[in-house]
């Protein structure tokens, strides 16, 4: 990637910042690739490809659209869901849906691109469905309809070996980080254009578990007790935190119903946090019919061997609340187990994997489910 062209690309990514978080960290997970291939800009749902000459002759809004609407190409995986029907109505119809939203955004669109308020709204393939009932013949309509790329551009560079589907699964987790964002910096959270059903394909039930472990604890003490908006908008969030501490307290539940995958899975995303929000600070527990510990996390350090192995009883954690005084409490746990009979003041997050009881099981609480695999 040239320094010019590496300019350019960071100059849409600051301005796209300025207008929406959640825009702005799905341009931060793509990958552009200059390629002089492509007419514009095009995408094979894995790496975005720009033709350098003409990102360079656009203006910047205009350049800002192009890079968004391909983005969004792949982020909603409109590559990998067209199957067997016929491309260029597909291609068509991931245009009006994408041109909407990149509309929505406060950026401009190509002059012939098509607009309809309904169909925009619909998801992809429910629009060609539409499209396929007006009796519009293959190839009818508007110009374009050929940024959907089966394969990378011949002159682009190898990629990183990375397989389709697990391209798809980084999407789908830059979605969800990307509507945690939205949500810090007062966005709604699950769909900053309103109601569109290619994005509530990935509706909140189904965000990434990483996503919301980390919006779980970037907030602050006052955000639990109500909506703490102090410091958004003046671009202090972090900066200024240092009076806000928040405090952990994590449980792992080592009855033998948690695997060590899930236990290293957990804490190395707690670690994360850790580094990324320094106003954080957690302290480790394993349980069973005891709790055992404390042990104080940081950033990459080492796991703490699990200690345990009996049966499973939630109290004796719940009985350190008073000594510690965490701000919230999460533990990792199936959930099969004895429940303290009172709710603690302190906001909890049951951490579920694959198998274990359902929402309705736990007395009190946020559930939140480890994904499988």
């Amino acid at each position: 990637m040239t320094p010019d062209f590496r300019h350019l690309i960071s100059g849409s990514r600051l301005r796209i910042r300025g207008k929406s978080a959640f825009f702005a960290t799905l341009l931060l997970h793509a990958e552009f690739v200059p390629s002089k291939e492509v007419a514009a800009a095009g995408t094979d749902g894995e790496r975005v490809y720009v033709n350098p000459e003409v990102a360079a002759s656009l203006p910047p809004d205009v350049l800002d659209g192009l890079l968004l609407h391909e983005v969004l190409h792949a982020a909603l995986s409109h590559v990998e869901r067209r199957g067997p029907r016929e491309k260029k109505r597909w291609n068509k119809s991931a245009d009006l849906i994408v041109n909407g939203m990149v509309e929505a955004a406060g950026l401009p669109t190509p002059p012939t691109s098509r607009r309809d308020d309904h169909l925009e709204k619909l998801s992809v393939e429910e629009v060609y469905t539409a499209l396929m009932a007006e009796g519009e013949e293959d190839g009818e309509g508007d110009e374009g309809g050929d940024d959907l790329l089966d394969g990378p551009p011949s002159d682009a560079p190898p990629k990183n070996g990375k397989n389709p589907s697990s391209a798809a699964k980084q999407w789908q987790q830059a979605m969800a980080k990307a509507r945690s964002m939205d949500a810090m910096s007062g966005g709604q959270g699950d769909d900053p254009l309103g109601a569109h059903r290619e994005l509530a394909r990935l509706a909140p039930a189904r965000l990434d578990w990483r996503a919301h472990l980390w919006r779980f604890l970037a907030r602050t003490p006052v955000d639990f007790g109500g909506f703490d908006r102090r410091f958004v908008g003046r671009g202090l969030y972090l900066e200024a935190l240092d009076d806000e501490s928040l405090t952990a307290l994590i449980a792992v539940d080592t009855s033998g119903s948690v695997d060590d995958e899930a236990v290293k899975a957990l804490v190395g995303e707690v670690q994360g946090v850790l580094g990324a929000y320094p106003h954080v600070r957690a302290t480790l527990y394993y349980a069973d019919t005891e709790a055992y510990g404390p042990h104080e996390l940081s950033p990459g350090s080492d796991i703490p061997p699990p200690q345990g192995g009996g049966g499973t009883d939630f109290r004796p954690i719940f009985a350190l609340l008073d000594d510690h005084e965490p701000d919230v409490l999460i533990y990792l746990t199936d959930g099969y187990g004895d429940f303290p009979e009172t709710a603690p003041q302190m906001p909890t997050l049951w951490v579920v994997p694959p198998g274990g009881l359902e929402d309705e099981g736990f007395p009190f609480g946020e559930v939140l489910r480890l994904e499988e695999g």
